[in-house]
């Protein structure tokens, strides 16, 4: 009897894990349902420029920082690299974009991701997306960093070096340094470029990363 209280009390503490891993429509499936829900009531263009990532993309209104450009807009609050590859057929095959740019890696050192793991997520996601759109550019936005995870900057940082040194290996491929300029004097974030929860940006920090983005995609447009 004893024994098998323990197995199924092993059975109980790894199961969870192992579910979410295999069925991640369990947490996500209602804000796909909701693109796809968009999608069919007003199709966004094919060929176009399409924003994928957690939440600092979800709250980025794009319509505001690129005023008359129809950018789409697949940010999903709390999503991580790994998201991204589960629903990518959805999220951006589906609409056949010529830019892609992704902002996500945040919330996975925030879950306990190696910077190597966080890399090497992003390389998938880009394999995946030239598996079917071999000619479609790859934009990866920088890991912030942020007054709320400012103590798990240096994986952050490293992550981002992984994927800058990456990107070098192919021309479809462009790191976009938004961390620097979020940086002051002290080498630390600038706190005006913040909400309240110090994590997320407010709008003097969308005009930062606008700043930089806005560039790389009038050169390719």
């Amino acid at each position: 009897m004893r024994c098998l209280l323990i197995s199924a009390a092993l059975l109980g503490f790894v199961s969870p894990p192992f579910v979410m891993a295999e069925n991640p429509s369990a947490k996500w499936g209602p804000a796909i349902k909701k693109f796809e829900e968009q999608d069919q009531a007003s199709p966004p263009p094919q060929q176009g420029v399409l924003f994928v990532g957690s939440s600092s993309i979800r709250l980025w209104d794009l319509e505001e920082s690129f005023p008359e450009k129809k950018y789409i807009n697949r940010g999903f609050g709390g999503s991580q690299i790994a998201d991204s590859i589960a629903y990518v057929d959805q999220l951006v095959l589906k609409h056949k974009p010529e830019v892609v740019l992704m902002y996500a890696g945040d919330n996975d050192i925030a879950a306990g991701k190696s910077a190597e793991i966080v890399a090497k997520d992003f390389m998938t996601f880009q394999k995946r997306v030239h598996a079917q759109l071999p000619a479609t550019k790859i934009m990866y936005i920088a890991i912030k960093p942020s007054i709320k995870r400012w103590d798990m900057y240096p994986k952050m940082s490293d992550a981002n070096q992984r994927i800058a040194e990456y990107c070098k290996t192919d021309p479809r491929l462009t790191y976009l340094d938004i961390a620097t300029p979020m940086l002051g004097v002290d080498g630390t974030p600038k706190p005006g470029l913040f909400a309240k929860d110090g994590l997320h940006l407010n709008d003097d920090g969308y005009k930062v990363w606008t700043n930089v983005v806005d560039p790389h995609l009038s050169s390719c447009r």
